[in-house]
């Protein structure tokens, strides 16, 4: 595991090295039928991270002065609880950086973040067949046993 990795908001000088990091996550998830995310789906995400009225957050993980991955998250408000829960909608290290602890700093970082919002849960999905991250995140949580189901309009 590497020692020197740091975990922060991200800013607006880090658009590049995100851009970098979020093209290689949506290159991840495409599949075929399904096409690479438009300039204006990426902008507008870029553009809510620094919206306050946005319950939608962007952090990235930094080592050597390089990113090397990002964390996207959500507050929503839930018919089970008072206070909205957090979604982490997205989570990716950069490919040659994997296996350093990244992905396990991200997370620590959003579910702190959940936490001092008051938010009484955590929680994220990920693809069946994504079966790195999932040994992560056996690790840190507990599958819900709920199913993802939807239809696409």
């Amino acid at each position: 595991m590497s020692t020197n990795i740091s975990v922060r908001p991200v800013t607006q000088s880090d658009h590049d090295e995100w851009l970098t990091l979020w093209e290689g996550y949506n290159t991840f998830y495409v599949r075929a039928g399904e096409t690479a995310l438009s300039s204006e789906i990426i902008q507008m995400t870029w553009s809510r991270f620094f919206d306050a009225y946005e319950p939608v957050h962007g952090i990235v993980a930094e080592s050597n002065g390089k990113l090397v991955g990002l964390a996207h998250y959500i507050f929503h408000r839930s018919t089970i609880s008072i206070t909205p829960v957090c979604y982490l909608q997205d989570l990716f290290t950069a490919t040659e950086e994997r296996g350093k602890g990244i992905a396990r700093a991200l997370i620590n970082e959003v579910h702190k973040q959940a936490a001092l919002a008051g938010s009484p849960r955590l929680y994220w999905q990920t693809h069946e067949t994504n079966a790195t991250a999932m040994r992560l995140y056996d690790k840190v949580a507990e599958r819900s046993g709920f199913i993802v189901y939807r239809m696409m309009i």
